[in-house]
């Protein structure tokens, strides 16, 4: 008899001595099915690691190292692929690393002072509010934007300042937002953030190098133009647009905000120990999901994170 039908006449056997209760001084009947309960409960425990022991038995282990179809039984292998977030952030960030900047990774967690404090957003600002920030119960924070990391990179890269030369770093990183989702907002995507820092740097390079990337990217020359933002964090802010023009779907009469920029504040520059009399320095944040949407006409950013494999496939 196998362990398993050895327990499952145990429990058969058990079943039946249920019968006995109603033979038994009322006074003990509490303690006497407690007692049954117990064991009951034991032996399907034993039970169900008796079953999965026994499926176990009848796996063909899989070498997950193994170049093709490791045996007969497996009667196709198919490798699997890049997803396309990260294959497009590979090119975002080689395009950045050919213009000469670092590269920084993001933090999945983050803290109040790096979140806020850091960059210009004063304790009860109302500017706060507007980023519907995650928190875990132990107090940490899922960031909301890859701007979390530009005091670690100023305060990282302030020896290049100090030593006649520059900050030029970005960022890419996870972030998380706690609002609606619907088919162009998603409470979890991707964000590259960059910075520059010297003691001559302009709007007009600002413009003239996310002009470059963009036109890198998409491989085609693009009208750009800008709009008043406002961010506690850089001043002057404004809105960054390319416009849309036909061979990314558009009718050439469009424009599309393709993030936030930026002069780097005094008070970020002040935090991080460089003297803003001195130096100056400007700042962007986009996303690549949309940047990526955008490339390819996908209509609905909620397919990256959906686990969809028919449209991972098309990568």
């Amino acid at each position: 008899m196998s362990s398993v039908e050895k327990i499952k006449a145990d429990l058969k056997a058990l079943n039946a001595e249920y019968a006995k209760i109603k033979t038994i001084p009322v006074e003990e009947r509490k303690a006497f099915g407690q007692e049954l309960n117990k064991r009951r409960e034991a032996l399907q425990r034993e039970l169900q690691e008796a079953l999965d022991a026994a499926e176990s038995e009848n796996i063909t282990p899989i070498d997950i190292t193994a170049p093709s179809a490791p045996n007969t039984t497996i009667p196709s292998f198919k490798r699997g692929t890049k997803h396309p977030l990260m294959t497009e952030l590979s090119h975002v960030l080689d395009i950045f690393s050919r213009m000469g900047f670092d590269v920084m990774e993001a933090q999945q967690l983050d803290d109040e002072f790096h979140m806020f404090e850091s960059l210009n957003f004063p304790e009860g600002h109302p500017a706060r509010d507007g980023y519907d920030t995650f928190r875990t119960s132990e107090g940490f924070i899922p960031p909301a934007h890859t701007s979390t990391m530009q005091y670690r990179a100023l305060k990282k890269y302030k020896k290049n300042l100090d030593d006649g030369g520059q900050i030029a770093v970005v960022i890419p990183g996870r972030v998380f937002r706690n609002e609606d989702v619907d088919a162009t907002h998603e409470h979890t995507f991707y964000q590259c953030e960059g910075i520059f820092v010297s003691e001559n740097a302009t709007m007009g390079q600002m413009l003239g190098t996310w002009k470059k990337f963009f036109e890198t990217y998409y491989g085609q020359k693009l009208n750009i133009k800008t709009q008043p933002g406002y961010f506690p964090f850089t001043e002057p802010s404004v809105e960054f647009l390319i416009e849309k023009p036909k061979s990314l779907g558009g009718k050439g009469d469009g424009w599309l905000e393709m993030g936030g920029c930026g002069m780097v504040h005094p008070n970020v520059l002040k935090m991080a120990g460089i003297d803003p009399t001195k130096y100056k320095g400007f700042a962007w944040g986009g996303g690549i999901d949309r940047l990526v949407m955008l490339k390819y006409g996908i209509n609905d950013v909620r397919y990256f994170e959906s686990g969809k494999l028919d449209f991972l496939k098309e990568f």
